[in-house]
């Protein structure tokens, strides 16, 4: 292995024990340019010398700083909007009927980024105020970026973020242009919270979710690893609830704790294997 690679598994490593990602070689190709912004920030030439960086001793606050930069926080609103309109047309009329008696409903946005996913599925509850009138929404946000995390929390987006994926009447209607960009509104804002939290640790809420969004997250594992990602979402949804994957993602030869569903294909269904994972204490999330 010459000198490149050994650095290029030195960064890999980082990666896959901080997240549990795996720099595939289909993804090396984009390190260099990941990296550029803290190349420049800390005065670094090339890959080598970061590798070399990295293994002193006390450079955390430097590894931490990578693994952000090699995470990828792309996201926008409603993205794939048709698996929205499924949701909002046919999973959560379902769960309104199921939850009738209580009126609460727990839903875990995994892999949430910077929070446009849970910020859609609220727009979602606040326009429709008929059907969910005086229910208790609970809408949880987990990621393993910190920085992305504290985006989510500050529910502000530049003009740019602010376009993608939203009507003009949405934007108008669910945000407020500020100085500092567009900001969610209260009615949007107050039925979401975000925690930084990786998907490979124990759920927030073991057993509660009623819904459970975990897309585009798992194409950056291992099948090992991918596996014991359905079992914290198995884990930590209701027998009766629902999961959402993304469009390039399956349950399919990946688990025995998810099947298919009638509503397509990212929509999936708990199925009846009997063995759950080991429960923890729910993660205090601020609002």
């Amino acid at each position: 292995m010459g000198v490149n690679d050994a650095s290029h598994s030195i960064i890999a490593d980082l990666l896959a024990q901080k997240t549990g990602q795996q720099l595939t070689e289909n993804r090396r190709w984009r390190v260099s340019t990941a990296l550029a912004g803290l190349f420049r920030e800390f005065g670094i030439d090339n890959i080598d010398q970061l590798a070399c960086m990295l293994e002193r001793p006390g450079e955390q606050h430097l590894a931490t700083k990578v693994v952000e930069a090699l995470l990828n926080n792309e996201t926008y609103f409603f993205r794939d909007h048709v698996y929205f309109m499924t949701l909002a047309n046919q999973v959560l009329p379902d769960l309104a009927r199921k939850r009738a008696s209580t009126r609460k409903l727990s839903i875990w946005s995994a892999g949430c980024s910077t929070g446009q996913e849970a910020l859609s599925l609220a727009m979602i509850f606040a326009e429709q105020p008929g059907r969910w009138q005086d229910w208790d929404i609970d809408i949880v946000g987990t990621d393993v970026s910190g920085k992305a995390i504290t985006t989510a929390k500050t529910g502000c987006y530049s003009q740019f973020e602010i376009q993608r994926g939203i009507s003009v009447a949405q934007m108008l209607n669910f945000f407020s242009e500020t100085p500092r960009g567009w900001q969610a509104s209260d009615r949007i804002c107050s039925m979401t919270r975000f925690q930084q939290q990786s998907i490979l640790d124990y759920p927030p809420a073991p057993g509660r979710f009623d819904l459970v969004l975990c897309r585009n997250v798992l194409l950056y594992f291992d099948r090992p690893t991918r596996a014991s990602a359905f079992d914290r979402v198995a884990s930590a949804l209701a027998q009766d609830g629902w999961l959402m994957l993304g469009a390039g993602e399956s349950v399919v030869g990946q688990t025995e704790r998810f099947e298919s569903s009638e509503w397509g294909s990212a929509i999936y269904k708990p199925t009846s294997v009997a063995s759950r994972v080991a429960h923890s204490p729910r993660i205090a999330a601020a609002r």
